[in-house]
């Protein structure tokens, strides 16, 4: 892959439940515009997208009314099919990123191998059901839509923390940091990172 080259994805999706619009730069300056009419998603997406260093421009409108899940799985969604665009065939990327996040009294981990083999391992209990009007239950339920379709194999592991909100970003955070490190260009290497020669 040129490392000059802008590694960009674009998603669009409209169902019965969802509509989103979404532009990704991989390779960007942690500029972000984001509403999904889910506040608390916005907040861990910007927060994504600034240390992570990815450009994201995303409108998403969904059933809300009924409730949060729809919105943030499909969002998910549509974030991992833009990783997977913008990063085509993985070619030139350094493949494992991993970071140790700590906020406060929380530290996380977070790892991931950019491999075409979607896995989630996912252990970051909260104590609270409800931040504001935001369901923790759906922070580990976009994670696993994002992997599965940024075809990311994902490990986020709670080391120790007390404060659902503080978990909770720095599982994002850690996310964002994990995967600039995956999909930083090697020097030298122009094909996929895999002894079998591809990934």
């Amino acid at each position: 892959m040129d490392a000059g080259k802008k590694m960009q994805g674009t998603v669009q999706r409209k169902t019965r439940e969802t509509e989103i619009d979404l532009v990704l730069v991989v390779n960007g300056n942690g500029e972000t515009a984001i509403d999904t009419g889910v506040p608390f998603l916005d907040h861990m997406l910007t927060l994504f997208g600034v240390h992570g260093f990815f450009d994201l421009q995303l409108k998403a409108k969904g059933d809300t009314e009924v409730d949060d899940h729809h919105t943030v799985e499909d969002v998910g969604i549509c974030l991992g099919q833009a990783f997977s665009q913008a990063l085509g065939d993985k070619g030139g990327i350094c493949r494992y990123g991993m970071c140790y996040l700590p906020m406060d009294e929380t530290l996380c981990r977070v790892v991931v191998d950019v491999s075409n083999r979607p896995y989630t391992h996912y252990k970051a209990d909260v104590p609270d059901q409800k931040l504001g009007t935001f369901d923790t239950a759906l922070a580990p339920e976009f994670m696993r839509a994002f992997s599965q379709h940024a075809g990311i194999t994902l490990h986020v592991d709670l080391i120790h923390g007390t404060n659902s909100h503080h978990i909770i970003e720095a599982v994002f955070k850690g996310l964002g940091r994990a995967v600039n490190q995956a999909t930083t260009l090697l020097d030298g290497l122009s094909g996929s990172l895999s002894s079998k020669g591809s990934l």
